[in-house]
């Protein structure tokens, strides 16, 4: 009796550093957020618990002075 195993998903190296992670490097931001504006979970970014928090942050702070959009409009 075979039995079939699934394989284990490799999880995604992030390469920025915690340092630059900050709300007014708005291009890098753009990275962590999905085509509908909506930030990426850390299983798909490849983010740390405490990296990802961080990443949350930043980004809502750059929707709040406008530096990003909160969502993306389509025309």
């Amino acid at each position: 009796m075979a039995v079939d195993f699934k394989k284990r998903r490799r999880r995604v190296k992030l390469r920025v550093k915690i340092e630059e992670i900050d709300y007014k490097n708005a291009d890098l931001l753009k990275n962590f957020i999905n085509d509908k504006g909506r930030i990426k979970p850390a299983r798909v970014n490849g983010a740390s618990a405490k990296l990802q928090r961080k990443i949350a942050k930043a980004v809502k702070r750059a929707r709040n002075i406008a530096l990003i959009p909160y969502t993306k409009v389509e025309k």
